[in-house]
């Protein structure tokens, strides 16, 4: 009996703690039902399309997929930019599993529009513009022909890669197809407005906020998070610019062919190593970089710093110049765009170079640069006496002078020249002219009266 009841307490005890210990689980652990509520990553692609963008992207897009995200919505607003970046940041599109959705702020102009059309939808904002994706050369003029017949292609596959009709897509790049009703004859490019975007289906909605886009994505009570751009992929972003890319390297060289004019170590050796680190590190946070390119760099500057306080014949600066070359072409996301940009950094530095020595060279810092100084008789530099007493005096040949000899004056002998002609020995002569050791002279001719 006394069995059967502590049985029978037993159990009372263990169904009461489970009914306490479930509101308790419940509490710690939320309810199940929160783990099926979406979460939203929004990550920013603004300003020009280049590979530091490229590499925020992929971190962002790999953080998101690590930390659980449902949906990912890049807000965009660019003008365009590099081709061989928005390719790249493609692939990473098609190649994440999660819906990635592309909602136009403001605008998705050439490489952007190519990166929108990527996407799984795209959703534009009142007054949002897409489309205008001409690839052009640095030159800013038309890029060749098989560089324009491979991005129609690619515009192509984009739309077609979610189902839209890809004439439009080409009509973005082309100007050669005639689309007038949508405001875009033959010999213009296509750029569709949010409304126009909405007809041709190459828009799923138009939405002003980041609400009415959780709305017509039935997000409403999705968590959302918001991928910022740290300081190191501002620095890459600013770095990997193309049109920053040569002017660093400009004021990199330029600064580094001062420095080896100048005595010491001084401002424009500051600036030339500053530009270069931005360059190397900036590259490097952009992931393009890798340590065999930093060492390449650091061994380039060391041999220019022993050109610079131990100079010789130039073999160390010029080897430091080929290491820190060589760490460039590593560094570069491509060595045929880097060539090109050295080529420009080398042309820049040149001309100035040229125009800071010809214009500048005597005035203020820079006549530590140049070098002016001169060895002259009014500073005390004399190789030899000048003996101006002589100018004037009188004496005669001791030999010919052919056009140098010997003379004798006031008992003096001393080697002279004449002014270019013979003069016999015996002759009579004067000094007209003294400059350290040369004694120049003629002959006086003697005038003899006859009396009858």
């Amino acid at each position: 009996m006394n069995i059967k009841g502590l049985r029978m307490k037993i159990s009372i005890f263990l169904i009461l703690l489970a009914a306490f210990l479930v509101p308790i689980q419940q509490f710690a652990y939320g309810n199940a039902d929160s783990d099926d509520e979406p979460v939203v990553y929004y990550i920013p692609v603004e300003q020009t399309v280049e590979r530091g963008l490229e590499a925020f992207m992929s971190r962002s897009i790999a953080m998101a997929k690590e930390e659980g995200a449902t949906h990912i919505i890049l807000e965009m607003d660019t003008p365009g930019g590099a081709v061989d970046a928005a390719g790249n940041i493609a692939m990473i599109i098609q190649e994440t599993d999660i819906p990635i959705i592309t909602f136009v702020r403001n605008k998705a102009i050439s490489a952007g529009a190519y990166i929108a059309l990527n996407t799984d939808k795209i959703i534009m904002a009142p007054g949002a513009t897409m489309g205008s994706a001409a690839v052009i050369d640095g030159a800013g003029n038309a890029a060749d022909e098989k560089t324009q017949s491979y991005w129609l292609s690619e515009m192509r596959s984009a739309a077609e890669l979610n189902g839209r009709e890809p004439e439009y897509a080409l009509a973005m790049a082309d100007a050669r197809i005639d689309l007038p009703e949508l405001g875009a004859p033959e010999g213009e490019l296509l750029t569709l407005t949010a409304q126009q975007a909405l007809e041709v289906e190459y828009a799923e909605a138009i939405a002003s906020n980041r609400v009415e886009v959780l709305d017509y994505l039935g997000l409403e009570n999705a968590v959302e998070h918001d991928m910022e751009v740290s300081f190191s992929e501002q620095i890459a972003r600013f770095v990997t610019h193309p049109v920053v890319i040569p002017i660093l390297l400009s004021i990199g060289s330029l600064g580094l062919v001062l420095e080896l004019y100048s005595p010491g170590f001084g401002v424009p050796g500051l600036m030339g190593i500053s530009a270069l680190l931005l360059f190397f590190f900036g590259h490097m946070f952009a992931g393009f970089a890798g340590w065999e390119s930093i060492i390449l760099f650091i061994i380039g500057f060391l041999l220019i710093m022993i050109e610079i306080f131990i100079p010789g014949f130039g073999i160390f600066g010029l080897l430091g110049i080929g290491a820190i070359i060589g760490g460039m072409l590593l560094a570069s996301f491509s060595t045929a765009s880097m060539i090109i940009y050295i080529a420009i950094a080398l042309v820049i530095s040149a001309i100035a170079a040229i125009f800071i020595f010809k214009y500048f060279g005597n005035r203020g810092p820079m006549k530590k640069i140049v070098h002016r100084d001169s060895t002259s008789t009014e500073k005390g530099y004399i190789t030899n006496e000048t003996r101006k007493e002589l100018v004037g005096q009188k004496g005669k040949t001791l030999t010919p002078l052919r056009p140098s000899g010997s003379a004798v004056f006031n008992e003096e002998r001393l080697d002279v020249v004449s002014e270019g002609g013979y003069i016999g020995q015996g002759s009579v002569i004067e000094v007209v002219y003294t400059a350290g050791s040369r004694i120049v002279v003629r002959e006086v001719k003697e005038n003899h009266s006859k009396e009858e």
